[in-house]
């Protein structure tokens, strides 16, 4: 019994080793050494600056609190920070020996990064940690690596958002879209006009859908992503998805009048791109987005707005005619250029939801970035009509990487609205898009909206293990493993997600029990 009880352990402590070599996104190089570094309660670190984010970061989620002692002498301490300006800027490398760790970056972005990798290569409890001896040396494949959250339709608490910042770092995602103004809610406060937030952020009728953000949040919000290497892209969707902020001021529709907000889906009532006073407004309202968030990208939206109204509004009919517009879809492309233009002059750019390419008319300038979505409805056609307009992009395509689309179907989901982790592993189009190497697409981003009252409760089993699937594809630069491995470090890795509190939900369609509750 003795004996088969040593032979269990052995096996459970070689298990707890390999799944600690396991890390997702795969590092590009990993030469395994003989040997492991074992660091026990005190230990002790060189850095240039001891102060450095990435050191707390290491220590709190690496060293788990032991305590250190500063060393001046690189050689004699058990973990060495080294800056190498000939290192890719998000790259780094790792070299563990029995005696020492060593770990290299040019900047504090690889430096982050470095320690992500770490988080999941270490095994043993606090007090003794094992990390197998190894050189490690990686870098990203794409330049742009994104989540989006959609806290328009479902408001969710700054914890939350948190949370999900801290998940696309941990994954090496770059970028964190924030959806925040939406029909069924407008998420941002306006100092210059309040009644957007007040009103408009209080328009919903189901669970979690009252809310915003002060200036106040999201600034702590900023702060907190730019330690992590995330910058955040705010979004403020025009012409469509405006009832919330019509709901406030209902001047700024076609003809002035009290909108209904859809609990699902989106209707006619849209921003006014007639009267010049709306587009004022808006341009105020960049300002202070501007003011908000330092990124050199603002998210203006362009998708789904329908033209009923404008078709039959006397100012915008005026403006068609007096630009000599073809119709109204050009005129929304004017509608943007202005907007576009309006940023260009701080030093933005503009990205645009693929609509906006559909068809040609109104060029829009030279600060314009598309993001290619609507991949079950117009297949690639916004991503070529793109490119072809030298246009960079944003691969999102909704199969795959929507990620509020279930396994099977749920509520407004149906069956042809569903995927699972081999889908995307094997079929994902952005991922194809990218590997065609146009230097023109910059990467790619998934996303969690949430339709059909997603709430907080339900989004880790909508994002895990499917994101990833995902965050492999953004990252990893090497031939992709077969699914079928891939699958088995997922499963092997799943308990170690799951202690950093993110829960799995089913990772493929023959695995959803017949009585599983998305909700």
């Amino acid at each position: 019994m003795n004996h088969r009880l040593s032979i269990l352990l052995l096996l459970v402590s070689y298990a707890a080793i390999t799944c600690g070599q396991i890390v997702f996104p795969s590092p590009n190089q990993v030469e395994m050494k003989k040997g492991k570094l074992t660091l026990r309660k005190n230990i002790s670190m060189y850095a240039a600056d001891t102060t450095a984010f990435y050191v707390s970061l290491l220590r709190s989620e690496v060293l788990r609190n032991s305590s250190v002692k500063w060393q001046s002498n690189a050689s004699t301490a058990h973990i060495c920070w080294m800056n190498d300006t000939s290192l890719p800027p998000e790259g780094y490398k790792i070299s563990i020996n029995p005696k020492q760790m060593t770990i290299t970056a040019s900047c504090e972005r690889g430096f982050v990064y470095a320690v992500q990798t770490l988080r999941q290569w270490v095994s043993g409890p606090a007090g003794k940690l094992t990390f197998a001896c190894a050189d490690i040396t990686d870098s990203p494949s794409m330049q742009w690596r994104c989540f989006m959250l959609d806290s328009g339709r479902q408001y969710q608490r700054v914890s939350t958002i948190k949370k999900y910042i801290d998940m696309a770092s941990l994954l090496k995602m770059n970028y964190f879209h924030w959806h925040l103004t939406e029909g069924l809610g407008w998420r941002i406060e306006i100092k210059r006009y309040p009644r957007l937030a007040q009103i408009g952020g209080s328009v919903g009728k189901a669970e979690e859908q009252h809310g915003f953000y002060t200036q106040e949040e999201i600034r702590e919000v900023i702060s907190y992503a730019s330690q992590r290497n995330i910058t955040i892209v705010p979004e403020i969707d025009m012409p469509g998805h405006a009832e919330a902020a019509l709901s406030a001021h209902s001047e700024l529709g076609c003809f002035g009048l009290p909108v209904e907000v859809p609990q699902h889906g989106f209707t006619q009532n849209i921003f006014c791109a007639g009267k010049d006073e709306v587009l004022t407004f808006l341009k105020n309202v960049l300002d202070e987005v501007c003011e908000l968030f330092p990124s050199p990208y603002i998210h203006l939206g362009g998708d789904e707005a329908p033209k009923g109204n404008w078709n039959k509004c006397e100012d915008c009919q005026k403006r068609i005619a007096a630009l000599n517009l073809k119709d109204s879809h050009d005129l929304q492309l004017w509608f943007s250029a202005q907007m576009a233009n309006h940023l260009k002059q701080k030093g933005r750019k503009a990205i645009f939801w693929g609509d906006v390419v559909y068809q040609d008319g109104y060029p829009l300038p030279d600060n314009t970035v598309i993001q290619w979505w609507n991949y079950r409805g117009h297949k690639d056609l916004a991503l070529r009509n793109a490119l072809k307009h030298n246009y960079p992009v944003i691969c999102s395509s909704n199969y795959y990487t929507y990620l509020n689309f279930p396994l099977t179907p749920w509520r407004g989901y149906a069956k042809e609205r569903t995927f699972d982790l081999k889908d995307l592993y094997l079929n994902n189009p952005s991922n194809k898009a990218c590997n065609e190497k146009n230097p023109l697409i910059l990467g790619m981003s998934c996303a969690l909206w949430t339709d059909d009252v997603v709430t907080e409760r339900m989004i880790d089993q909508r994002l895990f293990p499917r994101i990833i699937g995902l965050a492999e594809q953004m990252w990893y630069q090497g031939e992709p493993l077969d699914f079928a491995r891939f699958y088995e470090h997922v499963l092997q890795k799943k308990e170690w997600f799951e202690q950093q509190g993110y829960e799995f939900g089913p990772a493929l369609k023959s695995e959803v029990p017949q009585d599983y509750k998305w909700d």
